[in-house]
């Protein structure tokens, strides 16, 4: 082995090895369990940062960590590269808007633009040697993709599950498109409170509002039953200002008493309790808002206008005829587009919805039976179920998606589907193969697409190749772990879970792995619209290495936060070093080994050997409830401190000087060595798999029977002998002792010194008189003395 390592020479020829050998290959046909993931299709919206690496890399561990366990491992990725963070991103990059081009010409720029970036992705994840079986990649705008999301929604509609209705919804007018709830996120405007005067008979009352343009859509007025204030005025009409039409004062529990003047403006719409109370109380709709963000020409005063010049419009017009009577400054929160940051609206319009309002129940016991990792994971699920207040619109006014695969009879209007053999269909471009149950041939296609999430929810149901001629469905479903972040837990944990309970009655997977942010610094999450991460991925891994980065990111529990600087990597290449040393030292004292040979081991080298066996049983059991971080942690204990720092300076006398020591005793710390060394090797390889998997080739390969570390099985641990680890302790602590005494009394570690003291326990007096050459040659110590204690 060469004095330094080499990682930009080394990690390509892995991969490439990797490559060349199928290491990672899915055997469909083999007899072993399977153990499955649902790994998250990243999003086509542009670069990738830190933070994916972070919770992308955490997961690929698991898949190294489960086939070294000796699972048969489906390990698939895929590209979630149709829908609008894709379209988004087309805009930005060419500089163009999508409403602007022909439909088939912004398509083609998509397609084009996809393919740029998956290239790019998925060399990223290649230089990370990640241990994907590429034979399963799926992309969400391929054929087979949307001919199984086609065929849910079919399925579902034809299961009464998906349905179509004109209704308020949300609607951001930037990207103009429906959203769903879960698309919505809070943030906090300045913004003022207007207080308004509505007439009642000869009497003002006093409203406070934040929206005044939508005045015109003032449809009533609402007080709370427990507000004296306003008992009087209950039953009564109100007039609205500037636009003097009567609107009714009722009672809602939901109005707060302290608000404003406790007198609230229920408008079409404002907001979802505007909603709630248009449906509940069965409230008239007066149109104010168009899909472009427009005032309705039909509204007197500001009909045309942007929101901000109507609302400016509205309070002057208001301030003139004596009817606003104060305005306050306020800080509103309210509910915004996560794509765009726009502040949506809600409009009526006619969209396709996914029932989920009526199966709360259903979807709070399927997360009861499913492991969630961690644990109080599942609580913010269970607040996003319990909280829902909009069935799933599924529907987006959009162009790069799945197409819905509907039709509008011109005759009944009635919503013709295609059929399941003719799958994936596009509407636009082709017609129902029968005539409508009313006889006419004439049809009006949906030119909608699916939201995006309405097919990355079906990604169990795409990797099983779900009712395909090569479905595995038996197989893989439900498959073994999702991995994801925690801010997707509400779109696709959630979606994914009520698709599987629609489509096969089962839970999606089994456990549920939620990987935290990468934070820039307090509270800030990395992101590419803050360009907040210090460097690419790509130029990260080119200047510090791919192992480097993997190490870094297998530093946390799972679930938290973390930080990410450079001054971080500075520890794992130091790992690196060490791991380089530690194999070459130990290899150098390896080459004559026989491991044949009938070996009597000596104590300090059953320690060793019982102490790697314990931290494999331990990183296990971490590795099992998915905390890669901890296991790590207890790995890397045991090869600095008992493995470099202890036994390997406790060995090495009899290592270099067999004439000393014993041929014999020589042998069995080479059999201790080998054996930690090989292990250390397998522990780290699901870290750091391209040195982990040179050092294997450099020499273990020879006596192994793998053709690659990654294909060894970690050792199966059942049991440990507890007394020889004490053992290991007591003879730590006693070369410790004699090193702070060197150390505070200003003498080289090096210097020799009359006499060291044990003192032991009756058991363990044997392996000490056993162990007498070791600590005199570790400690440099003239005399060993030996005294039994009780």
């Amino acid at each position: 082995m060469q004095k330094n390592y080499d990682f930009k020479q080394v990690e390509k020829n892995m991969q490439s090895f990797w490559k060349e050998n199928n290491i990672y290959r899915f055997d469909v046909d083999s007899k072993d369990v399977i153990y499955s993931i649902d790994t998250p299709p990243p999003t086509v919206s542009g670069s990738l940062h830190i933070g994916h690496i972070f919770s992308y890399t955490q997961a690929e561990m698991i898949a190294r960590f489960k086939r070294m366990q000796g699972y048969n491992v489906f390990y698939p990725f895929g590209f979630d590269d149709n829908g609008l963070p894709t379209e988004r991103l087309v805009e930005k990059d060419e500089d163009i808007i999508a409403k602007n081009l022909p439909r088939s010409e912004f398509i083609m720029k998509c397609i084009a633009t996809t393919e740029k970036y998956e290239r790019e992705f998925k060399d990223l994840w290649h230089s990370l040697g990640f241990s994907v079986d590429w034979s399963l990649q799926y992309e969400t705008i391929s054929p087979i993709v949307q001919r199984i999301s086609q065929k849910s929604f079919i399925r579902l509609f034809e299961n009464g599950k998906a349905y179509m209705k004109e209704s308020p919804v949300l609607w951001c007018t930037e990207c103009q498109t429906s959203i769903a709830q879960a698309e919505l996120e809070t943030i906090d405007k300045d913004t003022a409170f207007n207080y308004i005067a509505f007439r009642v008979g000869e009497e003002n009352l006093i409203v406070a509002t934040t929206r005044p343009e939508l005045l015109y859509g003032c449809v009533c007025l609402f007080v709370n039953p427990e507000d004296g204030r306003y008992k009087a005025y209950v039953g009564k009409s109100a007039i609205v200002p500037l636009y003097n039409y009567p609107v009714p004062i009722l009672y809602d529990e939901k109005v707060s008493i302290e608000k404003g003047t406790g007198v609230v403006m229920c408008a079409t719409f404002g907001d979802s309790t505007d909603v709630e109370w248009y449906e509940r109380h069965k409230l008239p709709y007066r149109k104010i808002m168009l899909p472009d963000g427009r005032i309705d020409e039909s509204v007197p005063f500001i009909g045309g206008l942007k929101v901000m010049p109507a609302r400016k419009q509205i309070i002057k017009l208001l301030a003139d005829n004596g009817l606003l009577t104060d305005s306050k400054n306020i800080i509103h929160t309210v509910a915004a587009h996560e794509r765009c940051g726009k502040e949506i609206e809600i409009i009526s319009s006619k969209q396709w919805y996914i029932d989920i309002l009526s199966n709360k129940k259903l979807f709070l016991e399927a997360a009861d039976k499913i492991n969630w990792y961690p644990a109080h994971m599942k609580n913010r699920y269970t607040l996003w179920v319990e909280n829902l207040k909009w069935d799933w619109c599924i529907s987006r006014q959009r162009y790069f998606g799945v197409p819905i695969p509907v039709w509008y009879c011109k005759g009944c209007g009635k919503a013709i589907l295609a059929s399941e053999d003719r799958l994936p269909v596009n509407p636009l471009e082709t017609s129902p193969n029968m005539p409508c149950a009313c006889g006419c041939n004439e049809f009006i296609p949906e030119s909608s697409v699916f939201d995006t999430w309405a097919t990355s929810s079906v990604t169990p149901q795409i990797n099983a190749k779900w009712c395909e001629e090569n479905d595995i469905s038996n197989k893989l479903l439900p498959m073994s772990m999702r991995t994801q972040a925690h801010e997707i837990i509400r779109t696709w944990a959630f979606y994914t879970i009520v698709k599987s309970l629609y489509h096969t009655g089962e839970i999606p997977w089994k456990d549920i792995m939620i990987c935290g942010f990468v934070l820039a610094k307090k509270g800030e999450k990395i992101s590419k619209s803050k360009r907040n991460s210090e460097q690419s991925p790509a130029v990260l891994i080119e200047n510090h290495s791919a192992d480097v980065i993997r190490y870094w990111a297998a530093n946390s529990k799972l679930g938290t936060d973390t930080f990410f600087s450079l001054e971080e990597l500075s520890i794992a290449k130091r790992f690196i070093t060490k791991l380089w040393n530690a194999s070459k030292f130990a290899i150098s004292h390896l080459y004559d080994i026989d491991l044949s040979a009938e070996i009597d081991l000596m104590p300090v080298d059953r320690w060793i050997i019982e102490r790697c066996r314990q931290t494999t049983f331990e990183a296990a059991k971490l590795l099992n409830q998915y905390e890669i971080g901890s296991a790590r942690h207890e790995i890397d204990d045991f090869f600095w401190k008992d493995l470099c720092d202890y036994y390997l300076e406790i060995v090495k006398e009899r290592l270099y000087q067999p004439e000393k020591h014993g041929y014999k005793e020589r042998q069995s710390a080479q059999y201790a060595l080998y054996y930690c060394m090989l292990n250390i090797l397998k522990l780290y390889a699901i870290y750091v798999p391209h040195i982990t998997e040179y050092i294997y080739q450099e020499f273990f390969k020879r006596n192994e029977r793998s053709i690659s570390v990654h294909k060894l099985c970690w050792e199966n641990i059942t049991a440990i002998d507890s007394e020889i680890i004490m053992f290991g302790e007591a003879l730590k602590k006693i070369v410790a002792d004699t090193r702070k005494y060197k150390s505070e009394n200003a003498l080289s570690m090096k210097a020799e010194i009359e006499e060291v003291m044990v003192k032991s326990d009756t058991k363990f007096i044997e392996m000490f008189k056993q162990t007498v050459h070791d600590i005199r040659a570790c400690c440099k110590a003239k005399e060993i003395k030996i005294i039994q204690q009780e």
